[in-house]
């Protein structure tokens, strides 16, 4: 059994997108390094005090509900499934599923191969730091390396915990990248880039100050293509101390593959250590817990 994950890391929902390029106010090449690299800092710091400054950044819990949907290779819809997302910075996940009814689609939209969902049910996947586990009919099964490994590269990928956790460490690059028109929006690029050569791109609305896109471009050692993830971000609401997006929409290498429509997101709520841990994971437990993300 692999997770397969939707490349997220949360498309105007219910419409095409408009990818309208305007041309440069500024170039980047036309600063000296020092005065990018300032700059490039500048926009960071407006962009997390946007978010809602410390009551951003002191954020280490957050549990979200919302609906997920997936895109086939043609671009159309092929499916949604409710979840609630227990997440613990930087690296402990919890994600509990709810279908109802037969429905064999299931298991693509969130990314699991062998699950029986054909008359509904919970599943949950469970990641805590290099270790992970999954829940259904069957009963708790360990996850493969490989998507212990795939889980990790997403915690790296994270655009919250590179603006919370990772922005000063060694070998962080920081520039400006420019500005453009996105979505019929003023904005302001920086571009991040770390140790391991990921490429950070994030578009920052100028009027705003919010975050209207991200995009990480790595490589593959394997098969040495350039892959790209975007993120675009709309409908921000004030969610306790954070500006939240409840609308995330993820394309890979240009194909759209996900949205997230989020109904509720609530911040710090103090989960106990259990929830994490893969003595939780019992059919009791798990819809115990789904009932109380829905309430």
């Amino acid at each position: 059994m692999r997770l397969r994950f939707p490349h997220f890391t949360s498309l105007i929902l219910g419409a095409s997108l408009v990818f309208a390029s305007g041309a440069s106010a500024q170039r980047p090449d036309t600063l000296m390094p020092e005065q990018s690299i300032a700059k490039g800092k500048q926009i960071l710091s407006d962009l997390i005090n946007a978010l809602g400054g410390p009551g951003y950044l002191e954020v280490r819990e957050s549990q979200c509900e919302g609906r997920r949907v997936l895109f086939g290779h043609n671009g159309e819809p092929v499916g949604n499934i409710g979840f609630v997302d227990y997440r613990r910075y930087p690296d402990q996940d919890r994600t509990e599923y709810i279908g109802k009814g037969r429905h064999t689609i299931l298991p693509y939209l969130i990314g699991i191969d062998g699950l029986d969902w054909s008359h509904g049910g919970i599943v949950i996947t469970l990641y805590n730091r290099d270790h992970g586990w999954t829940f259904d009919r069957s009963g708790v099964n360990e996850l493969p390396a490989t998507s212990i490994s795939d889980f990790q590269e997403q915690v790296k990928r994270n655009v919250d915990n590179l603006l919370r956790l990772r922005l000063k460490e060694p070998g962080m690059a920081i520039r400006f990248g420019g500005n453009d028109t996105l979505d019929l929006k003023q904005v302001d690029w920086v571009e991040i880039t770390d140790a391991q050569e990921r490429v950070f791109r994030l578009a920052v609305d100028r009027s705003t100050h919010l975050l209207v896109r991200s995009s990480v471009t790595t490589k593959d050692e394997e098969t040495q293509q350039i892959n790209e993830d975007v993120t675009i971000y709309s409908n921000f609401h004030l969610k306790d101390s954070v500006w939240t997006p409840l609308q995330v929409s993820r394309e890979h290498n240009g194909r759209r593959a996900v949205q997230i429509f989020y109904e509720t997101c609530k911040y710090n709520p103090g989960f106990p250590d259990q929830l994490f841990d893969q003595s939780s994971l019992s059919k009791q437990g798990g819809q115990s817990l789904a009932k109380k993300g829905k309430n």
